[in-house]
């Protein structure tokens, strides 16, 4: 997030609502409410805003907020990790924005922090 809010004037986090990650990672997810994700993240002082979105991608937000740098870990990275292939690059082009993809951080995945609770869990009983 720190990296992110050096690259513009403000940072707004949009942030998937419970609906959309229960689409996009199943029926036990999230882990966390979008209100406690939000006010979370609020409180963070380097996030100005969050934007809690449904859809399974931030487009119609993306479309809305207009920014100038759209900012995503480089665990979405797919290509040369500089961002223009991540989904929402088209869209930022559409009035000179671009993406960036930050370092990704080894070890903050919640899936892998699922994952290892789960293991820890079963080895214990």
């Amino acid at each position: 997030m720190q990296a992110a809010r050096q690259l513009g004037d403000c940072l707004i986090v949009c942030l998937n609502s419970d609906a959309s990650v229960t689409g996009l990672k199943g029926p036990d997810r999230p882990v966390m409410r979008q209100d406690d994700r939000s006010r979370l993240l609020a409180a963070l002082s380097c996030v100005d805003a969050v934007m809690i979105f449904d859809e399974p991608t931030p487009e119609a937000a993306l479309s809305w907020l207009r920014p100038d740098v759209w900012v995503k870990g480089g665990d979405y990275a797919t290509g040369g990790g500089d961002g223009a292939d991540l989904p929402e690059a088209e869209i930022l082009r559409r009035w000179g924005g671009h993406t960036v993809v930050v370092p990704y951080l080894d070890g903050r995945s919640t899936t892998e922090m699922i994952a290892a609770t789960a293991t820890r869990t079963e080895a214990t009983r």
